[in-house]
């Protein structure tokens, strides 16, 4: 049985798919703080792509793009980027992501 990925019908008339990116960002969570909290972006879309089932050596563009589309999106976003603790150490532009590990990130 081989998977199929099915784009919804927001993703078809240009909306966001919110939930697959809340998805992705717990995810790209996870993968920092298993790498210690803080990791080269490269890395960390490794780590996630490896964790969905994927050849590290082949991962699909579509996923790497989501998986910095998410990020980027939710550090911009005030309110997501609490939520999940993500932070760019070296500032904007930098391929350096990572979470803070506060208490009110670890929902």
């Amino acid at each position: 049985m081989q998977k199929t990925h099915e784009i919804p019908s927001d993703a078809a008339h240009g909306k966001k798919p919110t939930r697959g990116t809340q998805t992705l960002a717990k995810r790209v969570r996870e993968a920092l703080l298993t790498l210690g909290g803080e990791a080269h972006r490269a890395v960390a879309i490794e780590t996630v792509a490896k964790g969905l089932g994927h050849d590290v050596r082949q991962i699909p563009e579509d996923l790497e793009v989501a998986l910095i589309l998410s990020f980027e999106e939710n550090w911009r976003d005030e309110r997501r980027r609490a939520a999940y603790g993500f932070h760019l150490p070296f500032g904007e532009g930098s391929h350096r992501w990572s979470v803070r590990r506060e208490p009110a990130y670890l929902h």
